[in-house]
C-alpha cells in the first residue's frame, strides 16, 4: 500500500519546481538582479544560464523578466574544453543568429568559442569545437519525452536545451546580437 502511495505522490513531487526562492542561492549580490513584479515584458538586454540551478534567466537592466528550466550537456560539470566533452560552455558570449529551421525545432547560435576557449583548446592540444545553441526540443514521435527529459537529465551534446514552446518565446523576446552568459 505504501508503495503504491509513493508511485502516486513521487510524479507530483519531481513535477514540482522548488527553486521559487531562487535569488538567495545565486553567488552574486541579490541587490543587481531583481524578479520583474510586472506582467508586461521589457526589451531584454541579456541572457545569464546558471548550469547549477539549472536555469535560463532573460534580463532587462538586471532584472529577470523570463526565467525557464533547462538541459545541459551530458557531462554537465565544467567548461567546454574540447570537441566530444559534452560539456555546455562557461563564459561570456553573443546570441549570434537565428535558426528558424533546425533539428531541434528552432535554435539561436552562441558564439562559442571565445578567445579564451581557442586558447585553452590549443594549450591543451585539442580542438574547441563549436556550434554550440539554445534551441527547443527534438522534432518527432517523441516530443512528450524530450519535455520530460529537459525537466531531469542533461542530454545534449553541450547546447542548452528548453521545451519548443519556451524557445519560441526566447525566439521572440532576444535579438541578435544580445549577450549571454553561462556561468557554472
Amino acid at each position: 500500500m505504501k508503495l503504491k502511495i509513493l508511485i502516486l505522490i513521487l510524479p507530483i513531487f519531481l513535477l514540482s519546481d522548488t527553486t521559487d526562492d531562487f535569488l538567495s542561492t545565486l553567488p552574486y549580490n541579490k541587490s543587481s538582479i531583481q524578479k520583474s513584479n510586472q506582467n508586461t515584458l521589457k526589451r531584454v538586454d541579456k541572457v545569464l544560464v546558471i548550469k547549477s540551478e539549472r536555469r535560463v534567466y532573460l534580463l532587462s537592466k538586471g532584472e529577470i523578466v523570463k526565467e525557464y528550466r533547462a538541459s545541459f550537456g551530458k557531462n554537465p560539470k565544467g567548461a567546454k574544453l574540447q570537441v566530444g566533452d559534452k560539456k555546455t560552455p562557461e563564459g561570456n558570449y553573443t546570441l549570434d543568429y537565428k535558426k528558424f529551421n533546425s533539428t531541434f525545432h528552432r535554435a539561436i547560435h552562441i558564439s562559442y568559442p571565445n578567445n579564451k576557449d581557442i586558447e585553452n583548446a590549443k594549450k591543451a592540444g585539442v580542438k574547441n569545437g563549436g556550434l554550440i545553441m539554445l534551441h527547443g526540443q527534438t522534432a518527432g514521435e517523441l516530443d512528450w519525452f524530450s519535455v520530460w527529459a529537459i525537466r531531469f537529465f542533461d542530454w545534449t551534446d553541450g547546447c542548452i536545451a528548453v521545451t519548443n514552446e519556451e524557445i519560441d518565446e526566447i525566439y521572440s523576446l532576444v535579438e541578435i546580437g544580445t549577450p549571454i552568459e553561462i556561468r557554472p
